[in-house]
């Protein structure tokens, strides 16, 4: 039976209450979040600055030792270099800068083509390094503490504010998932992470499990399979195996317009789904924030169920 996209009267009412936790919880956590990731990234950037010699040798060596220091080396430079930025100056791939900056060097690169990647990239950054925030290399001299702190700081709040939307939504995404375990496992479910080799049909009941890869199938046709992220998994514990487990997809927005654009993400999701499992699949989304009619009346268009997070009870309406 549907839970809320049946019930367009209660829409409005449970868009502002949701508006309303979003914008408490915002307030009152996400600086914390906030600092927490500055205060990590500032030692990150620290580390960074001794493995160059307090950038006095920026070089293919160095970077491949360490390569997710090129995020830190980016936002050293005046002005700071987006990675397409650096992508384009430096002629390299985005393939190579972002599985550098994920911390690992590209396999299937011939080891010469890789060489020189990075030393494109290595002069470039070393004729941007911003001197106004490392005074001591124009001086040619080594920093005191105190200098190297606070270019550290200045290069992770540059770091922080590139990725302020994430960090919030990162911590955002935990404390949902974090509602929804406490919800079962106040009910006698098991957080298990479920084996990558076992069908997902025959998942154990009463158990439930966290950013699980499905693969499902793009269309009925179709005879490739893709990868689709699920947020949580849940096998009830009355599930008679070979059963498929309910789906639910976390969702958090801090203003209208971005979901609105996003909107088609989850009926992609679900028609992949649908495609692979067929029509019996439960794919609902837990809600906390700035989602409208707009939005909710295209979800329940497409098939598309909800729980809101200020009626987390609502779960047990899945048969959890």
């Amino acid at each position: 039976m549907p839970i809320n996209a049946d019930k367009p009267h209660l829409w409005k009412a449970d868009t502002r209450a949701s508006v309303d936790q979003f914008n408490k919880w915002f307030t009152t956590f996400a600086p914390k979040a906030y600092r927490d990731t500055r205060k990590q990234t500032i030692e990150a950037v620290e580390r960074g600055l001794l493995h160059t010699e307090d950038l006095t040798t920026i070089t293919p060596d160095v970077i491949r030792t360490n390569p997710k220091i090129l995020q830190t080396l980016r936002m050293s430079t005046c002005p700071p270099l987006a990675r397409d930025r650096l992508i384009g100056l430096a002629d390299s791939s985005k393939n190579f800068v972002g599985r550098m900056e994920e911390g690992k060097i590209p396999p299937m690169l011939a080891e010469a083509l890789a060489s020189e990647h990075l030393a494109r990239i290595c002069s470039v950054l070393s004729k941007m390094i911003d001197v106004d925030i490392f005074p001591w290399l124009d001086e040619k001299r080594r920093p005191t503490e105190e200098e190297r702190y606070r270019s550290s700081t200045i290069v992770a709040d540059r770091l922080c504010g590139a990725v302020a939307e994430p960090i919030v939504r990162n911590a955002q995404e935990k404390r949902q998932l974090d509602i929804i375990e406490q919800h079962l496992v106040a009910k006698g479910y098991k957080h298990k992470a479920h084996p990558t080799a076992t069908p997902l049909l025959d998942m154990e009941p009463g158990t439930f499990s966290f950013r699980l890869n499905v693969l499902a199938k793009p269309s009925k046709v179709s005879t490739k399979t893709v990868r689709i992220p699920i947020d949580a998994v849940i096998q009830p514990k009355k599930a008679r195996v070979p059963h498929l487990p309910l789906l639910i997809e976390a969702k958090s927005a801090g203003d209208f317009t971005n979901v609105n654009k996003r909107r088609k993400e989850e009926a992609t999701k679900i028609n992949q789904l649908k495609a692979t499992f067929g029509d019996k699949v439960v794919f609902v989304l837990f809600l906390c924030g700035y989602f409208d009619a707009a939005y909710l009346g295209y979800e329940a268009a497409e098939g598309i169920d909800w729980i809101w997070e200020h009626r987390s009870s609502d779960l047990d309406l899945l048969g959890v």
